[in-house]
Formats: C-alpha cells, sequence, structure tokens
C-alpha cells in the first residue's frame, strides 16, 4: 500500500505602503468617482 501525502504551507503578510502611494491611491479613487459621476449625469441627459 503506497500512501501519497502533499502539504503546502502558505503565508500571507500585509503589505505596508508609503505615503505617496496612500496619496496616489487616493487621488485614483477621487478621479474615478468623479468620471463616474459625469457619466451618469451624462446619461440622464440623453
Amino acid at each position: 500500500m503506497t500512501l501519497n501525502i502533499l502539504f503546502f504551507s502558505i503565508t500571507i503578510k500585509r503589505r505596508k505602503i508609503s505615503l505617496e502611494e496612500a496619496d496616489h491611491q487616493e487621488m485614483v479613487k477621487k478621479l474615478y468617482e468623479e468620471n463616474k459621476d459625469r457619466q451618469m449625469s451624462m446619461r440622464y441627459f440623453m
């Protein structure tokens, strides 16, 4: 009788972001929301 066992070990480490990266992500999110609002307002005018 042969018993084959395979084990995996997964480590998840939280990534720390820099202040510049956090500012960039916030700006991208703000621009995305503005464009989304603009698209919605254009849709209602048509």
